[in-house]
């Protein structure tokens, strides 16, 4: 079945949000005279680096820049800018720069880098508390987002226009969503996946299947866009991770599955990064999102209690995705079984079929101790790479 899209572009791939992709990189010529004069400068953390890039890039799209005072606290209080687009995170640049002014511009450096110059039109002390509140649902600091904004960012943000000069250089080579687009379907779904881990089996089984789904039509392919940036200290290291990426890549070699690498730093913020990674797969290309139970969702390191319902995040992205003409895709509950391989776990449960199990603590344990790991679980060639790393 063919779904509807409202609104595509001359190859009949879904519209940015917002009806265009933004491109805020300059020319070179330009780039010289920004760089020529005596600009201020910020070194950027690797969490404002992905925000840059996405935003020359046209990730967050219609954005043009950090926002203003006005947008933030409107995207914290209500998921929405001032003028009423969808946005589920505020994009602001920190500084604890007390002589960077409005109506500076700023030259903004990243490991040896000159990424791109900030107009300042707006400083301003931003709530904090109000920020955790309003988009992670808690003001504990046990939530990483929480701690990010307390003890990471500074003290000011500043908002204005962005012009870009270069990319940052990255392990993951990140494609542009004007690049991803020219490798998708013409007039076909695209359902993305979001993931920042190494690839298993029951993922697998969970986005090939998804291509299957009543609402996805039949020559639809999955994007598999695995997030580059800052992610949890216990995740696996980012460049593990791409290899783990490229190598099954090469082995599954599936024409209906396409690769990119996302440079965007998570939040854990369980719906609001729902809503976030919708709007910025959209400008990618996708139609539809799959989306898990407890999709970006966190424990308190203290209680162990979750932060979110399971449901949360499919719900509200459900909630949101008739706005952005995109569809959600709800996340199997697959499991193992010895009779049937990978069934749903209801499936499992009705005809009592036996369940096999294998807990992440379990599987690091066998990396370690050079234990056969069974390849219903994973696929060899990642294995491999995490077993040498």
């Amino acid at each position: 079945m063919q779904t509807k899209k409202t609104g595509s572009t001359q190859n009949g791939l879904i519209e940015p949000y917002g009806g265009e992709l933004v491109n805020l990189m300059v020319s070179q010529e330009e780039a010289r005279q920004l760089k020529g004069t005596n600009l201020k400068s910020i070194e950027c953390s690797d969490r404002n680096a992905c925000d840059i890039e996405l935003l020359i890039i046209g990730g967050f799209s219609p954005a043009k820049g950090f926002m203003s005072k006005a947008d933030y606290e409107s995207v914290v209080t209500s998921n929405r800018t001032t003028k009423g687009t969808l946005f589920g995170l505020p994009i602001v640049m920190d500084t604890d720069r007390e002589d960077i002014l409005v109506g500076d511009q700023v030259l903004l450096t990243y490991k040896n880098q000159d990424l791109a110059v900030l107009n300042v039109e707006e400083k301003w002390a931003p709530d904090k508390v109000l920020e955790a509140q309003g988009c992670y649902g808690t003001t504990s600091i046990e939530h990483p987002a929480v701690k990010m904004i307390a003890m990471e960012r500074r003290r000011f943000y500043l908002g204005g226009d962005l012009r870009g000069l270069e990319l940052p250089k990255r392990i993951f080579p990140c494609k542009t969503p004007s690049e991803v687009r020219t490798e998708l379907p013409p007039k076909e779904d695209v359902v993305a996946f979001q993931c920042r881990n190494p690839i298993h089996r029951a993922h697998y089984e969970l986005f090939t299947r998804a291509l299957t789904a009543n609402n996805v039509s039949e020559k639809a392919v999955v994007l598999v866009h695995p997030t580059c940036g800052p992610t949890q200290q216990d995740d696996i290291p980012g460049e593990i991770r791409f290899q783990t990426y490229e190598r099954l890549a090469a082995e599954v070699n599936n024409p209906r599955i396409k690769w990119a690498y996302l440079p965007y730093s998570m939040h854990m913020a369980g719906p609001r990064e729902a809503l976030q990674h919708m709007i910025i797969r959209r400008n990618y290309g996708c139609t539809h999102f799959i989306i898990g139970r407890d999709m970006a969702g966190c424990k308190s390191s203290i209680t162990g209690e979750d932060f979110y319902g399971p449901y949360d995040a499919q719900d509200f992205a459900k909630e949101c995705s008739k706005e952005l003409s995109m569809q959600t895709v709800p996340s199997l509950n697959l499991v193992y079984t010895e009779e049937e391989g990978y069934v749903t776990a209801e499936h499992a449960e009705t005809l009592n079929l036996h369940v096999k199990k294998l807990s992440g603590t379990q599987f690091r344990k066998m990396l370690r101790g050079g234990e056969d790991i069974p390849e219903w679980f994973a696929f060899k060639s990642v294995v491999e790479v995490l077993r040498s790393a």
